[in-house]
């Protein structure tokens, strides 16, 4: 049963990776599209993909996670508009480097602490009193295996995953008895621009963290998000960790020799 058809969606961090790979999932199963990214060029290019296929509407809104007030501006206008979503996805995030906490550069720090959680608490904050209002509403975090176990050289990504686990469960709480849910995906490795962004650029070095097993790919994390958002009304997947059958937790992995 396609119980995602007609609902209202806005998917943050949706130029690329797991975010576009939403709005296709999303797309394909009726829904009205809100995409939300900083990259303005690659919203217009996912768009003119979507509308050759069938689907709902779709809105893009070039805008920074990070900026409190273009959220609460776009908060403003959608509530003008009736545009309020149904569903939405915290999805934007990003990781900078791999090294050890006391030799990491703390100027990446407000970045990915930023984006990572500030994000998600603007957005949330911003849009669940309009849920709220109705008595309907689902918001989607997305979150990560690295928020359920420390890695070494992941400290602040860690952190900021945890973080997001930790507010997943405690939204959730606060929102008791109304009708609005409250989910997490938490995904192991996914080949997209995770890593690229990682390493800044860095191919070779990005590849190689995919060598030697099948990773998710974003169309799967993509499915767990609308398999969530598609459970009955009185089902709330509160959480799901997902993983590539190759990869056991952040450590263990199965490899094939090269």
């Amino acid at each position: 049963m396609n119980r995602i058809e007609g609902k209202r969606v806005l998917i943050t961090g949706a130029s690329a990776g797991i975010g576009a790979a939403c709005a296709r999932a999303f797309h394909e199963r009726g829904a009205h599209l809100e995409l939300v990214a900083r990259r303005e060029e690659r919203l217009h290019t996912l768009r003119r993909d979507l509308e050759e296929r069938a689907g709902g509407e779709i809105h893009i809104h070039t805008l920074d996670v990070r900026d409190r007030p273009a959220v609460e501006a776009l908060v403003d206008e959608l509530a003008s508009e009736s545009r309020i979503p149904d569903v939405l996805v915290n999805n934007a995030g990003l990781v900078r480097g791999l090294d050890r906490f006391h030799e990491a550069d703390p100027d990446t720090f407000d970045e990915v602490i930023d984006t990572n959680v500030k994000g998600v608490l603007y957005f949330s904050r911003s849009f669940l009193p309009h849920m709220v209002a109705r008595n309907r509403g689902h918001v989607v975090n997305l979150g990560s295996v690295a928020g359920h176990m420390v890695y070494p050289g992941g400290s602040v990504y860690n952190a900021t995953k945890f973080a997001v686990r930790a507010l997943t469960q405690a939204i959730s709480v606060d929102l008791k008895g109304t009708r609005i849910r409250v989910s997490s995906i938490d995904p192991g490795a996914v080949e997209s621009e995770f890593s690229l962004v990682r390493f800044r650029g860095d191919e070779e070095r990005s590849a190689k963290v995919y060598e030697g097993y099948e990773p998710l790919s974003p169309d799967d994390v993509a499915d767990a998000v609308c398999y969530v958002v598609n459970a009955p009304e009185h089902v709330n997947v509160l959480q799901m960790l997902i993983l590539p059958t190759d990869q056991r937790n952040p450590y263990v992995h199965h490899r094939e020799e090269s």
